[in-house]
């Protein structure tokens, strides 16, 4: 597949499964083998794990959304950054319902084979996200 195959492949998921919420584009999009290099803590490292981080997501900030900025492809590896915004309206890691607006940058790199996903690895902001829906600083 072309690197701009490549990149629609990601943008794909990204539209129709992050924001959108279809979960059959995770069995489309994803390789039954696929595998998250930089899971997130607590969530298996499959399909199903991506499928049970952006369900708890989606409860936490059920208005989340990702806006792709940049993204770079060579070979089988597209480069994605994006910013996911959303308000803070269900618990997540703990941490109470505080009705704040939040934005939050990830970096993910993915390996394309056969026309899906079959492995990631990101860099998250989740120190920016915590400070966001954390105690806030009285000035």
């Amino acid at each position: 597949m072309t690197a701009q195959g490549n990149k629609s492949i990601v943008r794909r998921f990204v539209e129709e499964f992050q924001n959108g919420g279809n979960e059959s584009a995770v069995e489309e999009l994803l390789a039954a083998d696929f595998v998250d290099h930089s899971p997130f803590p607590g969530v298996s490292p499959d399909r199903e794990g991506v499928r049970r981080l952006f369900a708890a997501l989606r409860q936490a900030f059920p208005d989340l959304r990702a806006k792709i900025h940049d993204q770079l492809a060579e070979k089988d590896r597209v480069a994605t950054r994006k910013t996911f915004r959303g308000t803070h309206r269900g618990e997540f890691l703990g941490i109470a319902p505080t009705g704040r607006s939040v934005s939050f940058d990830v970096i993910d790199v993915v390996r394309i084979a056969d026309g899906r996903i079959a492995e990631h690895w990101n860099v998250m902001d989740l120190m920016g996200l915590l400070q966001q829906i954390g105690p806030q600083p009285r000035g």
